[in-house]
C-alpha cells in the first residue's frame, strides 16, 4: 500500500509515489477506488497513514442527491479521519512521526475570529478555506486512502492512550456533531431533566452515551427500527419509543406531561421534526442536526414558549479534544463495522441500504 511507482507526470524518467483513494468522479454515482499520486506536506503541512476513516451520510447526500457538485472533481471522500503521523512538512513542530492522531476535518481560514478560537466548523470567511466553502473529504481530499494531507498542523489532535485511531475516526464527526449539540444544552441537562434522541442510529447512539456520560438526565430514544432501540437501550437509554404519531405522547407521559427539556432531532424529517416539536417542554432546547431537508413552521402558537431552535454543524477543535478523552476513557464508544478500503464501494452500499450497524468506518492501514 502506498508504494507503487510510476513515471513522473512532469520530468521523464521521475518516478512518483502512488496509493489508493476513494474518490467522488460524477454526480449521481458511486465513488470510485482509484490509483492517485501519494501527497507529500508542503511548509506547515503533515501527511497522516490512514488508519480509520468513517462512512458518513452526509457523503452520501453528495455523491447521489446533487446534480453537480460544488467542488471541482474528481475528490477523495472521507471527513472522519484518523491515522499516524508520516510525514511533517518544514516548520511543523510539537508532533511526530508515527504519533497517533485524529483530525480535525473542519478546514477553516485560520484567521478569522471564529477559527483563532478553534471554530473552524463556523469559518467567516469561507473563500478562504483550503478548499471554498468545503473541508477535508468535502471538495478538498479527504482520509479514504492510504494517507491523507492535512494543510495545517493545527488540525490535528493527539490521541489519548487507550483509543485506536479506527475508533478515534467517527468520533471527529459522528461523536464530535451531537458532542457539541449536547454540551450547549448542558445546564439544561440537570438530573430533573429529560433528553429525546431522535434517530438512535450512526450520531444518535453515540448522543445516547455523551448524555449519560456527560449529565444527570434521563434520556428517550426514538427510532423506526428494533435494533436501533435496542442498541440506544444497551448504551444507557432510559426508555425507547418506536417512530410514530404518538411518540410524543409518550414522551409527554413518561415526563409527568411536561415533555423533554432537550429534543436532538438526528434525522431531521418534516415528521422527525413534528416530533421534536410536540415532544419539547417550554423553555427547552430543541437541536436539529439531521440534513433530511424537513421544515416546520414557526409561529407565536406553534411551538412551546421560549423553546429554543437552533441548527449545529460540526464542532470545535476544543470541544474534540474534551471528546477524545471521553472514548479514552471508554465513556463514549461509538459501535462500528468495519471495512478495508478494497470494500469501501460495499460499505457506502450497504450504508445507503440501512444494513450498517452503528457506524461504518474503512481502515486503510494497520498500525506502522
Amino acid at each position: 500500500m502506498g508504494d507503487r511507482k510510476r513515471a513522473g507526470r512532469g520530468s521523464p524518467g521521475l518516478a512518483f509515489v502512488t496509493m489508493r483513494a476513494l474518490q467522488m468522479v460524477k454526480p449521481h454515482s458511486e465513488p470510485e477506488l482509484r490509483e492517485v499520486e501519494q501527497p507529500h506536506p508542503g511548509p506547515g503541512q503533515v501527511v497522516i497513514k490512514v488508519g480509520g476513516a468513517g462512512a458518513c451520510h452526509s457523503d452520501l447526500h453528495i455523491l447521489h442527491e446533487s446534480d453537480s457538485s460544488p467542488w471541482p472533481l474528481p475528490f477523495t471522500i472521507g471527513h472522519e479521519n484518523a491515522g499516524w503521523v508520516h510525514e511533517l512538512g518544514e516548520g511543523v513542530t510539537g508532533l511526530q512521526v508515527g504519533q497517533a492522531v485524529a483530525v480535525y476535518g473542519a478546514w477553516g481560514c485560520g484567521a478569522c475570529s471564529r477559527c483563532r478560537v478553534g471554530m473552524d466548523n463556523y469559518c467567516e470567511d469561507p473563500m478562504a478555506m483550503p478548499v471554498p466553502f468545503g473541508g477535508c473529504g468535502l471538495g478538498a481530499d479527504g482520509g479514504m486512502a492510504d494517507y491523507l494531507l492535512v494543510p495545517a498542523a493545527r488540525h490535528l489532535v493527539a490521541l489519548p492512550e487507550g483509543l485506536s485511531p479506527a475508533d478515534a475516526a467517527p468520533l471527529s464527526d459522528a461523536g464530535l456533531t451531537p458532542y457539541h449539540a449536547i454540551r450547549r444544552s448542558w445546564p439544561k441537562l440537570t438530573p430533573e431533566a429529560t433528553a429525546v434522541v431522535i434517530g438512535a442510529g450512526g450520531l444518535g447512539h453515540i448522543a445516547v452515551q455523551i448524555i449519560k456520560a456527560t449529565t444527570g438526565a434521563r434520556v428517550v430514544a426514538i427510532d423506526t427500527k428494533a435494533d436501533a432501540l435496542d442498541l440506544a437501550s444497551s448504551l444507557g437509554a432510559d426508555l425507547t419509543v418506536t417512530a410514530s404519531d404518538q411518540a410524543a405522547q409518550a414522551v409527554k407521559d413518561a415526563t409527568g406531561g411536561h415533555g423533554a427539556d432537550v429534543v436532538l432531532d438526528f434525522v431531521g424529517t418534516e415528521a422527525t421534526l413534528a416530533t421534536a416539536i410536540a415532544s419539547a417542554r417550554t423553555l427547552g432546547d430543541l437541536t436539529l442536526v439531521g440534513v433530511a431537508g424537513g421544515t416546520r413552521d414557526f409561529g407565536f402558537f406553534t411551538v412551546p414558549y421560549e423553546l429554543s431552535l437552533q441548527s449545529v454543524y460540526w464542532g470545535s477543535r476544543p470541544e474534540l479534544v474534551e471528546l477524545l478523552e471521553l472514548g479514552a476513557r471508554g465513556l463514549v464508544r461509538p459501535v462500528t463495522t468495519t471495512y478495508p478500503l478494497d470494500q469501501a464501494v460495499d460499505a457506502y452500499r450497504a450504508l445507503h441500504d440501512g444494513a450498517v450497524s452503528g457506524r461504518a468506518v474503512i481502515i486503510p492501514n494497520s498500525a506502522p
